[in-house]
């Protein structure tokens, strides 16, 4: 695990949720953490925004519950982003 990449996902979610960032640990859930469903939805285009990914919506592999499933899902969308070349410019 990355800690860059949990590292930022914390401080994501510390300064949207208006949390203090200590309280935040890879074993809490934003229900753990009191966060709103207004504010969840807030902290996943921030982090999609941030590392330019899309997260997955609904899908059953993913865990997008808690702090642990929302940083492996990132490294992992990362990691699949960085094996896949860019298309190719037509021109």
């Amino acid at each position: 695990m990355s800690d860059n990449v949990a590292d930022t996902i914390f401080a994501i979610i510390a300064k949207e949720a208006n949390i203090d960032r200590a309280k935040i640990t890879l074993d809490s859930t934003l229900k753990d953490l009191e966060i709103q469903s207004l504010d969840a939805v807030q902290i996943l285009f921030e982090i999609e925004d941030h590392f330019k990914i899309t997260m997955p919506d609904r899908d059953p592999n993913f865990d997008t519950e808690s702090v642990k499933g929302l940083v492996d899902t990132v490294e992992k969308l990362l990691a699949e982003k960085a094996a896949t070349p860019p298309p190719a410019g037509n021109g």
